[in-house]
């Protein structure tokens, strides 16, 4: 637990990484914006740091949730560490001090980019105890994600083979760290460089989409896909089908990446099973991950930490698609160069 009182508001306004319109990198701009008001359920939390997710970059240009922002300037961000500073009620599940981390529903409750959030308890969970705050900012959302993939959806259990595509990046370490988990044999897509770390945390293949097709080199079908790419470069979903075992699933994950999906599960005629992805903020299911990461069954890896002022270049960053686990904005740090944690 922390001393929660030097960490109270003290004024009605916060720092912030602002998104002032739609458009590049530069409509990222640190500002000021109202602290978040809390209602019923809700619990304030002081935001140490936040993971920086594709979802962040697609929405500021456009895609994403930008349909939603009813007004500009508007603060981005899913996901986040931090510490209570204001509990929605005397009993309440999390009390001021109390160390946690979480997801909340962009643009419905304002993001994690900022100084403060206000979030349901419900989609909290006590920080992991071995994590720093940098790291188990950039966890709940792409854990969720994943879990959602390999353990809701996909239904994964021991003895299934299961192909994961871009298994590197955010979500994706973590699925190939789940899939293991339950027993399945795991193969993912990365680049030559993360190969040796893939294996570390449980992969049992890794191919090298540069140099190879992964349809030519799997062997046996397989009995899920979890696509973290889809048709948006090189019909990697569309070609997933054709390693699927008939029956076999195929979850594609980034919205609208594979919107031929339905149709083309269709068409081949052999009972696979297809499905997009939605996710839930639940603490339920974050605390059940949290005694994974205490107990050692799962890690997670920072690759960049940025300070607030440059969440634009976090953003590009991670467009740029060659990022190994998760990229996190330090909300308390100056501004300056990006540093690998």
């Amino acid at each position: 637990m922390t001393d929660a009182s030097d960490l109270q508001p003290t004024s009605d306004t916060m720092r912030a990484a602002l998104l002032t319109g739609i458009g590049g990198p530069e409509m990222m701009q640190l500002g000021e914006t109202a602290v978040p008001l809390t209602l019923n359920s809700d619990t304030l939390v002081r935001v140490k740091a936040a993971g920086v997710n594709p979802i962040d970059g697609k929405t500021r240009s456009g895609a994403g949730a930008a349909k939603a922002i009813t007004s500009f300037p508007s603060t981005l961000g899913g996901e986040f560490s931090g510490v209570v500073v204001r509990a929605s009620y005397e009993l309440a599940p999390f009390q001021p001090g109390d160390e946690v981390y979480g997801m909340l529903l962009f643009p419905r409750y304002s993001g994690a980019y900022a100084e403060y959030v206000s979030v349901p308890f419900m989609s909290l969970a006590k920080k992991p105890k071995n994590l720093s705050f940098i790291e188990a900012g950039g966890v709940p959302l792409a854990v969720l994600t994943a879990w959602a993939a390999v353990v809701e959806a996909g239904g994964v259990y021991t003895g299934q083979r299961v192909l994961i595509h871009a298994g590197a990046g955010g979500v994706g370490h973590f699925a190939v760290q789940l899939a293991k988990y339950y027993g399945a044999h795991v193969i993912t897509t990365a680049s030559e460089r993360n190969h040796e770390w893939l294996r570390e945390l449980g992969a049992d293949q890794v191919i090298d989409y540069r140099n190879e097709r992964f349809e030519h080199v799997i062997g046996e079908p397989v009995d899920v896909v979890i696509d973290l790419i889809g048709n948006v470069k090189d019909q990697t979903g569309s070609r997933s089908l054709h390693v699927l075992r008939d029956g076999g699933t195929l979850i594609n994950v980034p919205t609208g990446s594979y919107p031929e999906l339905f149709d083309e599960a269709a068409a081949e005629n052999r009972g696979i099973v297809a499905s997009t992805l939605k996710l839930s903020p639940e603490g339920r299911i974050l605390q059940t991950i949290t005694q994974l990461f205490e107990q050692g069954a799962l890690q997670t890896h920072v690759d960049r930490v940025f300070p607030l002022a440059e969440a634009g270049a976090a953003q590009e960053l991670i467009a740029d698609g060659h990022v190994r686990g998760k990229v996190v904005l330090d909300i308390d740090a100056e501004s300056g160069a990006p540093r690998r944690d």
